[in-house]
């Protein structure tokens, strides 16, 4: 398809605290990707082994555990996991599951309480999931379960704006998993951010195809063609790690792949105010709007309320857009971060939970809003937005197609490279002996 210009970048890679500068292409060759990844049981049960019980999880918003007592339920594959913090303003995570015989301790998706009681048989756990109350311990003549019987805990930190956890109990610490992510996300400071928006819709696809269609920008014109009077499809950074990748969006542009890049059309207008600058009194065309936002916002950022003090020119209107390996997607703006989780179902691998969570940092001056209700749906039920609902049209015929007997995989193009990097990172987890990965 033809490219009719390159997009200008302003970032000064000298100065620029989120690191700019283009990592070379890996090496991952031009194999299928085998369809049984994204239908067969056996691979998702490989894949639990192998890999979620291995890497760090994103448990909570920091924002829901303020006091001491109060804690969040995390549903990953078969576990249910609590974070709480404890009378030390510490964070704790634990199964939940009593000691006993198996009973849940916590109930519903957050609360507050001062200890944990089983409703089985009254055992009872404090904050940190240690066993402090049963009755008639006399009656356990192989000895008081309180001494013994504690909820297994599991490693647990933090970082940005959320509580991590891992079910590996020798898991790397948190930094060494997260690598460069810190670095490159501390300056949008998500800690500050108020939480905005929180969904979880469960979607009739394997997990990996959702992050899949978040890590490319090849489908623009198939799935979002209004976007692409609004941002870049093809002339998109793409930078691998050792497990997490990125690309980097120019938004406030029009495509490349449109001849005509000056009309500022609807989409472009939208943007423009949506970022303070009036499409009617704008001296340019839609090849210079993107630099005008910039320039508006540095000029006036302090004006308005925020602080980008910490970002470059490109960071003001641009998505840079992170995947931390294995689940959790980041598009990340100069003041708001929308964050994708997806999480496994627990038995069928055509079905998932894709949970979405908007972050806004809150202007100088103003409240912060509060907390917003969490909602849950099935696909078709409600809508996402026009964008996302775009994307969930698409997953559950991908599902069905990746089922049938006609497609044998993935054929993967440059512009896809993220998908292919996930796979192998995937499996050095899954098939860490296998000579040819992709097999």
């Amino acid at each position: 398809m033809t490219v009719y210009r390159k997009i200008e970048r302003f970032a000064d890679p000298q100065t620029s605290k989120t690191p700019v500068m283009k990592e070379p292409d890996p090496d991952l060759g031009y194999d299928f990707i085998p369809k049984e990844r994204y239908t067969s049981p056996d691979f998702a049960a490989l894949e639990w082994e192998k890999m979620w019980k291995k890497v760090w999880l994103m448990g909570a918003w920091i924002g829901d555990l303020k006091e001491p007592g109060d804690y969040v339920v995390t549903e990953i594959g078969k576990e249910s996991i609590v974070i709480t913090m404890d009378e030390d303003r510490q964070y704790n995570a634990f199964y939940n599951v009593c000691s006993h015989r198996g009973n849940q301790v916590a109930y519903g998706a957050s609360g507050h309480t001062k200890t944990f009681k089983c409703s089985y048989h009254l055992w009872e756990y404090n904050l940190k999931g240690e066993c402090i109350d049963i009755p008639d311990p006399e009656t356990f003549p192989q000895g008081a379960p309180c001494d013994k019987l504690g909820i297994v805990s599991l490693p647990c930190d933090t970082w940005g704006a959320w509580v991590w956890f891992s079910l590996n109990q020798d898991a790397e610490p948190l930094r060494e998993f997260l690598g460069m992510i810190p670095e490159h996300l501390d300056p949008y400071h998500f800690e500050d951010m108020a939480l905005v928006n929180d969904v979880t819709v469960e979607w009739d696809v394997n997990w990996k195809a959702s992050v899949d269609a978040f890590n490319e920008t090849y489908h623009v014109l198939g799935t979002h063609p209004q976007l692409a009077w609004m941002l870049e499809d093809m002339d998109v950074q793409i930078d691998c790690y050792d497990k997490h990748n990125r690309y980097l969006i120019p938004f406030g542009c029009v495509s490349t792949h449109i001849e005509d890049g000056t009309p500022i059309a609807e989409a472009l207008r939208v943007f423009m105010e949506s970022n303070g600058l009036d499409p009617e009194t704008f001296d340019g065309n839609g090849l210079d709007v993107r630099r005008g936002i910039q320039k508006h916002l540095r000029e006036n950022g302090e004006a308005m309320g925020y602080d980008f003090s910490d970002m470059n020119d490109d960071q003001l209107t641009d998505d840079y857009h992170y995947l931390i390996f294995p689940n959790m997607t980041f598009n990340t703006h100069c003041n708001s971060v929308m964050v994708f989780r997806q999480r496994p179902h627990p038995s069928d691998p055509n079905k998932m939970f894709y949970d979405v969570q908007n972050y806004s940092t809150i202007p100088k001056g103003q409240e912060r809003p509060e907390r917003p209700p969490h909602r849950q749906w099935k696909h078709g039920e409600d809508s996402l937005g026009e964008v996302l609902d775009q994307d969930a049209e698409n997953l559950p015929m991908i599902q069905k197609g990746m089922n049938s007997e006609g497609f044998r995989g993935l054929w993967i193009g440059d512009q896809e490279l993220r998908i292919r990097h996930f796979h192998k990172t995937l499996d050095d987890y899954v098939h860490r002996n296998s000579i040819n990965w992709m097999k």
